[in-house]
């Protein structure tokens, strides 16, 4: 009975490994707002995948967005990565926005599912408003206030220029649509999967991971300099789930939660400030 127990638990430690070492596309999640939990279970997954020596990497995203720092960190580790990634905006319904987009366009496969969209990526300043800044009249146009913010707040045209010329270098550097790229970060445009395909925004628009898969099967695709021909129809896939550390820094670093968390710390610094050396009674 030992030995069989025994056994159980030796198959139950190698199934793992041997999943991993059969499956040549590895399959990893970007659901939420994208901080630096994200960026560190991309870049572990990636360095997963490369040690296993798979032919392929699918990040399926679903994003409004996230921290411009977080989202060049993963860019990094894409741009680095000697495994091909192909950034997947699914399921149906699902988005890439802002940052998601700068993802879309750093992969070297871009694809969506039907009735997605990428775009909106203009960045935003987080934080407290610039002093000096002179409230608009009320009843100013819109467009005349736009034109004012653009022409006088420095700080903002620096953003913008900056992810302009960013987004621009990646479709320059993956062979797609720059002027569009750019676009989305100076106008915050978005667009469908359908129409995104026409304009060569991305590559392929597909039902599902397998039929993604398929539809890459045959592209040709340089990975650092080096051309590739990508084998993936009917290949094995593994999905890679962030570990407990991501899971709870990703909750930990959720807005929502980083909110009620500063104002607990806040609102209890106040407490101690009003009542220095508080203690309560006790009686022996």
């Amino acid at each position: 009975m030992v030995w069989w127990l025994c056994a159980l638990v030796l198959a139950a430690l190698i199934a793992p490994a041997r999943a991993a070492e059969g499956a040549n596309v590895f399959v990893l999640r970007i659901a939420g707002a994208i901080g630096p939990a994200t960026a560190e279970y991309v870049g572990r997954s990636l360095d997963h995948a490369a040690r296993e020596r798979a032919q392929l990497v699918v990040l399926e995203i679903d994003t409004p967005g996230g921290l411009d720092t977080s989202m060049r960190s993963i860019i990094k580790d894409i741009v680095a990565s000697p495994v091909p990634v192909a950034a997947y905006v699914a399921p149906q319904g699902a988005r890439a926005a802002s940052a998601g987009t700068y993802i879309l366009y750093a992969a070297h496969i871009a694809a969506m599912a039907p009735a997605t969209n990428l775009g909106a990526a203009t960045p935003i300043a987080i934080g407290i408003p610039t002093p000096g800044r002179e409230p608009e009249p009320p009843g100013r146009p819109a467009s005349a206030a736009s034109a004012a913010d653009t022409g006088h707040d420095t700080s903002s045209a620096k953003r913008i220029n900056d992810a302009a010329a960013y987004i621009r270098s990646l479709a320059q550097l993956r062979g797609r649509n720059a002027e569009w790229g750019e676009q989305a970060v100076r106008e915050a445009v978005s667009l469908s999967a359908t129409d995104a395909l026409k304009l060569k925004v991305i590559d392929i628009v597909a039902q599902d991971v397998t039929d993604l898969l398929r539809k890459a099967h045959g592209r040709k695709i340089a990975v650092q300099g080096v051309e590739r021909t990508l084998e993936t129809a009917g290949a094995a896939t593994l999905a890679i789930a962030p570990d407990w550390r991501s899971e709870l820094l990703a909750v930990i670093a959720n807005p929502s939660v980083a909110l009620i968390l500063m104002m607990i710390g806040i609102y209890g610094l106040l407490f101690e400030f009003s009542n220095p050396g508080y203690r309560t009674n006790s009686r022996v």
